[in-house]
């Protein structure tokens, strides 16, 4: 008789046996097959994640090389900190940079201060105070600015009613894309702006002044020179300030002003060929090194630095990496241990059936013959295992997948909020400068490049897996469950060719 007809005989006589065979072989399956979706699953929300989250580097001066060059010149003496005035980046070689390739989108911003001339009045932190209070604010303010630096705004910005923030766009400012502000009525500020003073102002200011867009007003440059600027906006923010903006009428959010970069520079004199900083945004995180290699063949790296920034990243990707690399490891066991069991199965399977093999081998049967028998009986078992296995992996995978996602995450912001309660504390005030000035460590208002002011949208971390069995992954298990049959039948062949046919006969 054929084995392979013995075979499928001998599952449908044994039918108890062989159901439990499918269904151990099935839980098998189900949990290679959760390994194997979780995985991709865990791939591909990585690929994802480098598309969307991106990497961000920023082009501005190398205060490092200034200190130590400060250092250098005199030893004996600890330079003034005030003394430091930030050397603008080249506009030139700012898009030079943004030309090259992995540049998703780059941000152009330079900030100054400027003070009221005609059309407007900024808006008081405390509205009720006299004029002598207000010259005793702004006299107790400029010797507490002299802590900052040696007097005047710190980045280099002289003490003014207004903030003026200029951008390339003012949608990819921090503020706009982390929806602090919005923009509630004309357009916000595009490249074509650039060479205008069209602006930005705030809804309360607008409001306060009885403005609108389209309507104009006069504020003072650096050479108290008056420039007429056009409103081609008003915007809302949710940006309460600081205990700062009590003391500084610059530093009350309302009295913030958006215009393009351009603007600046004409109200610093700068002729429009200068910026504090540019922020390039990378399409490909892991590309972010060989940008800044290209990059600093194009600048003075001794004046001017390009400071990386793929933290928001990297967050992203350690949780997806340590489900990754759990998602592999369980399909490892999983497999190591489906050998391990249906080898045991069998083997006491074939002390079962050592009559039945001890006659087919006196009929003249080889053994080869028999352990294919064998082989047969769990490959069919594997087949209703994988067709189950099929139909459930997704379920498993979703609820296993998500469930290590959920509990890394966790545990990532867990560690993620006591290192920012260790950094707040040991902070100055306690607050972990949070007390910053605008200008911060780059003159601009971002301030030492920290992620929550990012001025490009940053993406929310990734809650949920999108799992689901792909026929790629199908074929993968069905490889994986053959090559669970075929150690478990070498591993538990050794006793059929043990087997002596007349003992067992006699026995």
């Amino acid at each position: 008789m054929n084995y392979m007809k013995r075979a499928i005989q001998s599952l449908w006589a044994k039918k108890g046996r062989s159901i439990i065979m499918i269904a151990v072989f099935s839980a098998i399956l189900i949990f290679v097959l959760a390994g194997l979706t979780i995985r991709s699953g865990a791939d591909l929300a990585t690929t994802n994640a480098k598309k969307s989250v991106g990497a961000t580097v920023t082009l501005s001066t190398n205060r490092e090389a200034m200190f130590k060059q400060s250092d250098s010149e005199d030893e004996n003496s600890r330079p003034d900190p005030g003394s430091f005035e930030r050397t603008p980046v080249n506009l030139s070689d700012a898009k030079k940079i943004a030309k090259l390739s992995n540049v998703k989108s780059y941000s152009f911003e330079a900030s100054t201060s400027a003070d009221k001339s005609s059309g407007i009045e900024p808006i008081s932190s405390d509205s009720d105070a006299s004029n002598d209070s207000t010259e005793n604010t702004e006299e107790s303010s400029d010797e507490q600015m002299a802590g900052f630096g040696g007097g005047g705004a710190p980045g280099g910005m002289s003490q003014g009613d207004f903030q003026i923030k200029g951008v390339s766009e003012s949608s990819s400012y921090s503020e706009f894309s982390a929806g602090t502000a919005s923009l509630v009525e004309g357009e916000a500020i595009t490249s074509e702006d650039e060479g205008t003073n069209n602006v930005l102002i705030e809804q309360s200011l607008a409001e306060a002044n009885d403005l609108s867009v389209g309507d104009t007003f006069k504020i003072k440059d650096t050479d108290d020179k008056d420039v007429e600027v056009t409103i081609k906006g008003i915007y809302k923010t949710s940006d309460s300030g600081d205990s700062m903006g009590a003391q500084f009428n610059f530093m009350n959010p309302s009295n913030t002003i958006f215009s393009s970069y351009t603007m600046v520079n004409t109200l610093t004199g700068s002729e429009g060929k200068t910026i504090d900083s540019a922020v390039y945004n990378l399409e490909d995180p892991k590309n972010m090194d060989s940008f800044v290699k290209q990059a600093n063949k194009l600048i003075d790296t001794d004046t001017f630095s390009l400071e990386t920034n793929d933290q928001m990243y990297q967050q992203m990707l350690q949780p997806l990496n340590n489900v990754s690399s759990f998602a592999k490891n369980i399909v490892i066991l999983v497999a190591a241990a489906g050998v391990i069991i249906l080898t045991l199965i069998i083997m006491l399977s074939i002390r079962e059936r050592k009559y039945e093999i001890g006659v087919l081998l006196s009929l003249g049967e080889s053994r080869m013959k028999v352990i294919s028998q064998f082989f047969v009986e769990i490959f069919i078992c594997m087949i209703f295992a994988l067709g189950i296995a099929a139909a459930s992996g997704n379920v498993v995978g979703n609820a296993v997948g998500n469930q290590l996602l959920s509990q890394q995450t966790t545990s990532q912001n867990a560690e993620g909020q006591e290192a920012n309660a260790a950094g707040n504390n040991g902070g100055p005030g306690g607050q972990g400068g949070q007390g910053q000035m605008p200008g911060g460590g780059n003159g601009g208002p971002r301030g030492g490049g920290q992620m929550g002011n990012n001025p490009f949208t940053q993406t929310e971390e990734i809650q949920e897996l999108n799992i689901s069995v792909k026929p790629m992954e199908i074929l993968s298990l069905a490889g994986i469950g053959l090559g669970i049959s075929l150690f478990s039948i070498v591993l538990s062949s050794a006793g059929i060719l043990r087997l002596n046919p007349k003992k067992i006969l006699i026995s």
